[in-house]
């Protein structure tokens, strides 16, 4: 049987683990959001080097494993644990979010460009106002997979000290003894996080479909 005297024992520890691992996700999805979208329209640019910036981050930055670019931001960046990890995670979802926002792009018709530059808007507004809006619409179930992603990389903060929810589970750990029993509840702390986000990438998957 699980001993719930290690969930009650430690509730102060836990909760505050919950909220540096929510807050953590929650900054790294905006600035993995707005980097990914930049990173996007560089892949999609009328420049060919803008083209190869877009695509050597996105190759790059995909092909290592998160862990490693956390702890390159850790030891690299001379940043606090819940820093490097934040900027770890946002670097790396970027990339993801990235490639869904430039198949958003390409699901758009090529005439709304055409007609977007015909009304005298310059590429990059003719991108920001008309195109871009259209193409985050189209892939919101994809970006919500992302987040749902993102928050269970955060627990990769834990081997930089970051204080979220899993680093708070290695030190109780480590004091009680208790390891099995300690990472059950680390476990029912993540499912309340990711089962409800889960739940809503999916209604929402189902709610584009019939607006489609």
């Amino acid at each position: 049987m699980v001993d719930f005297a290690i969930l009650t024992d430690n509730i102060e520890a836990f909760l505050q683990g919950l909220k540096i691992t929510i807050i953590s996700s929650l900054i790294a999805l905006l600035s993995s959001f707005i980097l990914g979208t930049l990173i996007a329209v560089l892949r999609m640019a009328p420049i060919k080097f803008l083209n190869w910036l877009g695509t050597a981050y996105v190759e790059f930055i995909r092909n290592i494993p998160v862990l490693v670019i956390i702890f390159f931001t850790y030891l690299a960046g001379n940043f606090g644990g819940l820093t490097a990890g934040t900027i770890g995670l946002s670097i790396y979802t970027a990339a993801f979010i990235a490639e869904a926002i430039r198949a958003g792009i390409m699901s758009v018709p090529k005439g709304q460009m055409e007609a977007a530059r015909s009304t005298g808007l310059s590429y990059g507004q003719a991108m920001r106002m008309v195109i871009l809006p259209q193409a985050i619409k189209i892939v919101i179930p994809s970006l919500g997979n992302q987040f749902l992603n993102l928050v269970k990389n955060s627990s990769l903060l834990a081997v930089v000290a970051g204080g979220d929810l899993m680093y708070q589970g290695d030190l109780i750990s480590a004091k009680t003894y208790v390891t099995f029993d300690t990472y059950v509840f680390v476990a029912l702390f993540y499912l309340i996080l990711t089962v409800p986000l889960s739940i809503g990438v999916g209604l929402l998957e189902k709610h584009m479909a019939r607006s489609n």
